[in-house]
Parts: C-alpha cells; structure tokens; sequence
C-alpha cells in the first residue's frame, strides 16, 4: 500500500516561495518581506519562515544579505528545486494549465459546433445529389415503434437505412447507436440509397401497401 507522504510545513512555504520566484511573481534581484511579514503571510512563526529560508539558501535561490533581508538569487534554480519535488502539488501550475484547457476545450466545442451546423446545412440543400448525405423522416404520433430502440425494430435489416444522428428537442445526438429509443417528435437522419425514401417511412408506419399500389 502507497504511503501518505505529509511535508514539514517550512517546505512547502519554501516550495511556494520557489514556485512565485519561478513565475517570475517574485523577480529575480529583488528582497523578501522580513520573516515577521512572512511569517504574518504565511499564518506562522518566525521560526518556520526562518527554517524554509534556510532550505532556499541551501540550494542558492536566495541570500541573506545582512542588514538588507533577503536576496532572490535564481529563478533557475528556483525551478530545479521545484523539479525535485514534482509529487508536490503546485497550485499556481495547475490553475494556469486549468485556464488554457478550458479555454481550448471551448474553442474545440465551438468548431465542433460550427462544424455540425455546415453539415447539417449542407445536408438540406443537396440531399436529393448524394446518397451519404442524411434524410431527414420525423417520428409523429402514428409511429408504431415509440419507445423501442433502432436494435429492437431491426430498423437497417428492413429499410437498408442507417441512422447517423437525431434532432430531439432542438440538440443534434450524432452516432446514437442502435439501443436509443424512439420517441415522438424525434427527426431521424438516415443514409443510403434512394429506396429508403420508401422503405423508412414504410416500415415506421405501415405504409408498404400504399407504396406497393403507387
């Protein structure tokens, strides 16, 4: 079983100092508040702000500077410091890496978005040109399969048409699969050959014999 590895508190203040001068929040020649500022900072004693200053100044990232406080020294190896205790949480990091993938994630669902709105589009205009574009057949009311899924009905094995995605309550579900359900006022888009303007309507409601006759 994995241990619970709890740093002294003096380390992680050292550790976050480190990380402040890494970003350049702290700059490089600059001084540190006196350990009182720290220590009021940080909601500790002297004493701990005194024992974190000592790790930095161990590892030159700072100096005390008699008379003056204490000098940052290196953001390098403020970094390298901070390398070493990679399993520490970094706070600063992970908000930073946090605000570009959200900021991603909404320009990709954006594209995506647009994307869908062009196919759609599309779609409408030259549906009658390519079999790979979808028609589009709505489930009313008179629709025998309400409720069963696309697996249930067999719905390709007797329309040789597949369902590439349904309009339901104005939001496009792209792929479905085969054990979505049915239900009234659904939009179902449909790819194949020309027959299956015949053959979905047909098997939805019942109409094999009117299209016989015609």
């Amino acid at each position: 079983m994995e241990k619970n590895c709890s740093l002294p508190i003096y380390h992680k203040i050292a550790l976050d100092i480190a990380n402040k001068i890494h970003l350049r929040e702290i700059q490089e020649g600059s001084l540190l508040r006196g350990r009182s500022s720290l220590a009021g900072t940080y909601n500790v004693s002297p004493e701990t702000i005194r024992r974190a200053m000592k790790v930095l100044e161990d590892l030159e990232v700072v100096s005390s500077v008699k008379g003056k406080g204490i000098l940052v020294l290196s953001a390098e190896k403020a970094l390298s410091f901070l390398n070493k205790n990679q399993n520490i949480t970094n706070i600063s990091s992970y908000k930073s890496n946090l605000q570009k993938l959200l900021i991603s994630k909404s320009k990709l669902e954006n594209e995506i978005i647009d994307n869908i709105n062009k196919i759609i589009d599309y779609s409408s205009r030259l549906s009658n040109i390519n079999p790979l574009i979808p028609f589009e057949f709505e489930i009313t009311k008179e629709c025998k399969f309400i409720g069963l899924t696309a697996a249930e009905t067999k719905f390709w094995q007797h329309t040789s048409a597949t369902i590439v995605g349904i309009k339901r309550n104005g939001e496009l579900i792209l792929s479905p699969g085969p054990y979505i359900e049915f239900r009234e006022s659904d939009i179902l888009m449909v790819v194949g050959d020309t027959s299956i303007h015949h053959s979905v309507p047909a098997f939805l409601y019942d109409l094999s014999d009117e299209y016989e006759n015609n």
